[in-house]
């Protein structure tokens, strides 16, 4: 499959609703996400405007979608800067691919995509990009292994479930 990598558009709202409610909707949302359906499907309609707005703006924030050829969504990513953490950094969030777009190359696609805009940042410039990776998250940890990221021996306790732990993970510039 080919895919078009591209940000989201501020007119393209309601697709980025219904992917981000299909992401919450999956099966692995419980390891993958800290939002729930319910949360997120009861979000009014400006919210979805404004994060897609966000992202069409492309400063501080930016979801990539890949486009398959028939025009649907397989899967977003987030990337987020943060200038809280000391140096300046990007944080990649939302990570999701449709199931019958796993398997394809497309998370690979999304992240490389996101990757390649926080090194393109020109202010501020980066030079780590950070996630969060739930323990029993395998299957994602190892995509973000395959990328380049390590773990960092940070930890934090799941947000949804105070007994299961995630890792924070980084990719420095190389």
């Amino acid at each position: 499959m080919g895919y078009l990598i591209r940000p989201v558009k501020a007119d393209e709202w309601k697709r980025l609703k219904e992917l981000r409610l299909a992401a919450l909707a999956d099966p692995v949302a419980r390891v993958a996400f800290h939002e729930t359906f319910e949360a997120a499907a009861g979000r009014p309609d400006a919210f979805w405007q404004r994060r897609a707005q966000r992202s069409d703006e492309g400063r501080a924030a930016l979801t990539f979608v890949g486009e398959d050829e028939d025009g649907s969504w397989g899967g977003m990513v987030v990337v987020l800067v943060e200038e809280d953490e000391g140096d300046p950094q990007t944080l990649v969030v939302g990570v999701f691919v449709r199931p019958e777009h796993r398997g394809t190359g497309l998370a690979r696609e999304l992240f490389e995509a996101a990757i390649a805009w926080s090194w393109g940042l020109a202010e501020p410039v980066v030079e780590r990009v950070r996630l969060w990776v739930h323990e029993e998250n395998e299957r994602a940890e190892a995509l973000y292994r395959s990328l380049g990221f390590v773990a960092t021996g940070r930890t934090m306790a799941d947000p949804k479930n105070a007994d299961a732990v995630e890792r924070e993970m980084t990719l420095s510039r190389g």
